[in-house]
């Protein structure tokens, strides 16, 4: 875990990676940590090993993989047959298993209201994860970019906590919010 600290601190922006493509394209930039948002069963080794080869920490979204069940025994194979430093999962039990094998957790997260930001903190007690991955990161900017690609109303809705955040997600072109905090039901 110290050597992941040390890496993130040095370069605060992960290569989260999709494809082939984006891979080489992460390994020709100074982040030192990388994710990896693909792979199967037939390839995911001489991936894990490419990374691994550049000097790179490497995660892996056991979520994402192909020809894996989201079982515990996935994490048997990365921690005994791969090079692989940790894992990704949104799973509870799948950060837990990476734990007790010696893997790196990240616990990810999808904050889509408030009911899943409010099971963050007990989902991560339970996993003992090494650290979470939120997401959405970024709401209004998220909202801007949609804007200009999408020709529907936009409503921005979860984690809407005062006015502030109203403001923010209408100035970003949000067409409306919507939120169960009454405190922000009226104007």
């Amino acid at each position: 875990m110290e050597q992941f600290i040390q890496a993130n601190a040095r370069s605060r922006v992960i290569s989260s990676v999709k494809d082939e493509a984006g891979l080489d394209a992460a390994l020709e930039t100074s982040a030192r940590v990388i994710f990896l948002l693909y792979g199967s069963l037939l390839d995911l080794d001489a991936t894990i090993e490419r990374v691994k080869a550049a000097g790179r920490i490497c995660f892996v979204d056991v979520d994402l993989l192909e020809g894996f069940a989201g079982r515990p025994v996935v994490i048997e194979y990365l921690a005994g047959d791969t090079s692989a430093d940790g894992v990704l999962s949104a799973k509870t039990q799948m950060v837990k298993a990476a734990r007790d094998h010696g893997l790196m957790g990240g616990h990810r997260f999808f904050l889509v209201d408030s009911r899943a930001y409010r099971r963050v903190e007990p989902q991560t007690a339970l996993s003992g994860a090494d650290f979470i991955e939120v997401l959405p990161g970024c709401i209004p900017r998220v909202i801007k970019w949609l804007r200009e690609e999408v020709r529907l109303p936009i409503i921005a809705g979860g984690l809407i906590v005062d006015r502030e955040d109203v403001r923010a997600a209408l100035a970003a072109g949000a067409s409306g919010v919507a939120t169960t905090n009454r405190g922000v039901w009226e104007p």
